[in-house]
């Protein structure tokens, strides 16, 4: 076995030994730790992506990412042309091809028609990144209507469920399935309660489903960014308050907002072989916040 690369059917299995003395040395182990991956140009080389809310903020810094990567990327968007039209002309400058799907994920049938669009144009699947999401501040729980509450989380998780279903099908061993859930899954938000709620389901939603595939060798995963600059934002807050997002008032510890960027590096980590041994995981580039 060359001593620098995975055995992709290495089973993980040591025949017995044992040293006397700590902390051990490693080259009397049979067989020895691999410490180094074999050379890749790009950590996606090839790799098909549908991103959701792919147009502005998050996403679209992820399908930059990812296209940097080697990534084809297909982006779902709600009615954001103009943004999602500068996403994926910026995706093709980077060298890699980019389909935009417009539409309502809250529609099982839109779900199934973006990941049946997605592997017509690619040819395939392997990444599938739930990241849109909608958000609105209400000062108490009474001030939440059986409306806004059926929009929140037919938005934020039952459109997952949609699209993990209809890309299960195409998905085959070594996919990747990427959440975007938040900092607020695991502090709460006083003003966001409805919002918060949907992202601590996304939560388990990612730690049951990657028990479920584990068999099947699909890694499932989930980002939780913490306060991060992005349109959702000024749409969701008033003038006052963005004035001040992810300031000293946040008592986030770096005592800024972060950018979409600083973010999308950990699609691209959980999206690669780079975490071939994790699943059921959520990072969380969130400023410096304990949770």
């Amino acid at each position: 076995m060359n001593l620098n690369t995975l055995p992709e059917d290495f089973p993980g299995i040591f025949p017995p030994q044992h040293q006397d003395e700590q902390p051990g040395l490693e080259y009397l182990m049979d067989p020895r730790p691999v410490a180094e991956r074999p050379a890749r140009p790009r950590r996606l080389e090839g790799k098909a992506a549908l991103i959701t809310g792919g147009d502005s903020g998050i996403g679209r810094a992820v399908a930059y990412a990812f296209a940097r990567e080697g990534a084809d990327v297909v982006i779902a968007c709600y009615d954001e042309e103009r943004d999602a039209a500068e996403t994926a002309a910026r995706v093709r400058e980077l060298g890699r091809r980019c389909l935009v799907l417009a539409g309502d994920l809250k529609d099982p049938d839109q779900a199934r028609r973006c990941v049946e669009e997605t592997v017509r144009f690619c040819g395939k699947l392997d990444i599938l990144v739930n990241n849109h999401a909608v958000q609105f501040v209400r000062r108490s729980i009474l001030d939440i209507s059986p409306q806004q509450l059926s929009l929140v989380f037919q938005t934020n998780l039952f459109s997952f469920f949609y699209l993990i279903q209809a890309a299960l099908p195409h998905l085959k061993e070594g996919a990747s399935i990427i959440s975007t859930t938040s900092v607020t899954a695991f502090q709460g938000h006083r003003d966001l309660i409805d919002y918060s709620a949907t992202k601590g389901a996304i939560v388990a939603l990612t730690r049951s489903l990657a028990l479920s595939l584990a068999e099947r060798k699909i890694r499932v995963n989930a980002v939780a960014p913490g306060p991060i600059w992005t349109p959702l934002i000024p749409a969701s807050f008033s003038a006052e308050e963005v004035e001040t997002f992810g300031s000293v008032t946040s008592q986030v510890p770096m005592l800024r907002a972060g950018q979409p960027c600083e973010v999308a590096p950990c699609y691209v980590f959980l999206a690669s072989d780079d975490a071939s041994y994790m699943t059921g995981q959520v990072l969380h580039p969130n400023g410096g916040t304990m949770v």
